[in-house]
């Protein structure tokens, strides 16, 4: 048994030391084929650790190369034995996958296809991580707001537990991309987003970071914008749970609601969730004048 065990660990060995000498030749297609070798191997052995550390090394390696079709396949692969190894989810191991997810090209299917993965095995354990953990979701943010892909930086932001560094996005996306008019906006839904996948905390962080930092917000509270002013009221309601208070808001602000017709759908939930209303009839407009359903606001969170 432990001859049988020398010589496997030698054979793997031998394919280590050619796999590097491809590697130095710029033999990339040669490389990748032996990393998929090793792949079965180990995965036969479940020799997990090894083969995770293997892998992360060489689709790194292969994507600095700019073999970005073998170093997104081998990127994929670290998710695979992450799943099959059941791994619990680690820091470390999300640091990895966010290093992955850098070094791909930001237009590729492969990329796209990987981020699935990795936030499906981020997910496990906790159902209010069913969209991916917050952390995942924190470090893509960050990647997509480098890469100035404002709109998919912010989805995954929502997602996080990072209050400031959404505001400092959703400032900077603003002032480069949005009209003047919306600094009230920007902020607006992000903070209704938050509230709807009941993480008041950051929703709160959110909206005093992005009204301090914005260069044309009047500081407060209170604001000279009045859908501001709404939701510093509306979190301080949650926050008290008074749902007289709710209601007199949402009625008072009516016309600032009714600037953006998935408004209403938030606040349907909002009020579910922190004040214990009933979900609205079914068939019927419902709380707010509503314009649209509540599928919609569901399907813009993908809740």
């Amino acid at each position: 048994m432990a001859a049988r065990s020398r010589e496997r660990a030698g054979g793997v060995d031998r394919i280590l030391s050619k796999l590097q000498s491809n590697i130095e030749a710029g033999n990339y297609y040669e490389a990748h084929q032996m990393y998929r070798t090793i792949y079965f191997r180990y995965l036969s052995q479940k020799n997990y650790k090894e083969l995770l550390d293997l892998l992360y090394e060489g689709s790194c390696t292969l994507l600095k190369l700019h073999q970005h079709n073998s170093g997104a396949d081998l990127a994929s692969l670290v998710v695979d034995v992450l799943i099959k190894a059941g791994s619990i989810v680690t820091s470390e191991d999300i640091d990895k996958l966010a290093r992955l997810f850098s070094l791909m090209l930001p237009e590729s299917p492969e990329r796209f296809k990987f981020l699935t993965g990795a936030l499906k095995w981020s997910s496990q354990g906790e159902d209010s991580h069913r969209r991916g953990h917050p952390y995942l979701h924190q470090h893509i943010a960050l990647i997509l707001w480098k890469e100035k892909n404002y709109a998919q930086s912010r989805y995954h932001f929502i997602h996080s537990s990072d209050g400031d560094g959404c505001a400092s996005m959703l400032v900077e996306y603003h002032v480069n991309k949005g009209y003047p008019s919306e600094a009230d906006l920007f902020i607006t839904q992000a903070v209704l987003q938050f509230l709807c996948l009941k993480n008041k905390s950051t929703a709160s962080v959110v909206f005093y970071s992005y009204t301090e930092k914005h260069p044309s917000v009047h500081q407060g509270p209170p604001y000279l914008l009045p859908l501001l002013n709404f939701v510093w009221f509306l979190l301080l309601a949650v926050e008290s749970g008074k749902l007289a208070v709710f209601n007199v808001l949402c009625e008072k602000y009516q016309p600032s609601i009714s600037r953006d017709p998935t408004y209403p759908e938030y606040l349907s939930k909002i009020g579910q969730i922190f004040f214990g209303l009933p979900p609205p009839p079914p068939k019927q407009q419902g709380f707010l004048n509503q314009q649209c359903s509540l599928k919609a606001v569901v399907k813009i969170l993908q809740l």
